[in-house]
């Protein structure tokens, strides 16, 4: 008789599930930690350097980083650009930043440093500002040729003191076209600004703007070149007009860079003189 085979024996197969490290073998928690530190350094850095710091220092800082503006000028002014601005005959109708209505200026006049200026000097700068704005109004209202041009003549509180724009439109303009020669109506209107700014000791920054058309090149100047040789033209006649070239802090020209009216770089209105009268005790 055959021999009976031996069952098989059944395989069996054990798997054995290794279990993961925990997370704490890794590096990750590491790289966690070690941001934790940095920013805690960071704090008591911080924390140290405000202790250590002067009380007036600090409210630099504060002052500085505070917002300045409580509402759009340009919302007030009739003027679409950033600076914002009033026109001469316009009323005084600006937020203050109690909420009030009345007073021009919404911003803290700072010197180079940083600092806000001593608000009494800020309060008798304004009162020397509104006295110019009404001196002027009133020469220009007794000047029968220039009386149209009140609304071209435009005032704005800055943080480097009270800025003068003289605006040309479509049927004026302060200088021949394409050149930095004084137009006659432009000659009348700086004629009836340099008394008034004859009477202050103010520092001046004059600055002349385009529009955004580029100039011929046949002329042999681009925007810039022309931006700067109006305010320079300007400065000239205010000084063969008595003001002292002393009070000249700076001649800048920017081209089409700081349009008035933003909205539209073309607009013949972007064309200007800008004035600006310094604070008394703010170096510019």
């Amino acid at each position: 008789m055959p021999k009976k085979k031996a069952p098989i024996a059944p395989v069996i197969v054990k798997k054995v599930y290794e279990q993961a490290h925990d997370s704490h073998h890794g590096g990750a928690w590491k790289i966690a930690f070690a941001d934790f530190m940095t920013a805690m350094f960071v704090f008591f850095l911080v924390m140290w350097l405000l202790a250590s710091t002067e009380e007036e220092k600090l409210k630099s800082l504060a002052d500085y980083f505070s917002p300045t503006v409580t509402a759009p000028q340009e919302q007030k002014s009739g003027s679409i650009s950033f600076f914002g601005g009033a026109s001469i005959l316009s009323n005084d109708d600006f937020q203050s930043q109690n909420g009030q209505a009345g007073k021009k200026t919404i911003v803290q006049p700072l010197d180079r440093m940083g600092r806000p200026i001593n608000p009494e000097t800020v309060a008798k700068e304004k009162k020397r500002f509104e006295q110019i704005r009404r001196d002027l109004a009133e020469k220009l209202a007794k000047n029968a040729s220039l009386k149209r041009l009140s609304a071209n003549v435009r005032f704005t509180e800055t943080r480097e003191g009270m800025r003068i724009d003289l605006i040309d439109n479509a049927n004026f303009s302060m200088f021949i076209s394409g050149t930095d020669i004084l137009s006659p109506s432009g000659i009348n209107l700086l004629n009836e600004v340099s008394p008034t700014l004859r009477q202050y000791p103010n520092g001046l920054i004059v600055r002349g703007h385009t529009d955004a058309y580029p100039v011929s090149p046949k002329l042999g100047i681009n925007n810039w070149k022309l931006s700067t040789s109006r305010a320079e033209a300007t400065r000239a006649f205010f000084t063969q007009s008595g003001v002292p070239d002393t009070r000249f802090f700076r001649i800048e020209g920017v081209a089409e860079r700081e349009p008035y009216f933003s909205a539209d770089p073309y607009d013949s209105r972007n064309r200007r003189i800008s004035v600006t009268l310094g604070w008394r005790n703010a170096p510019l």
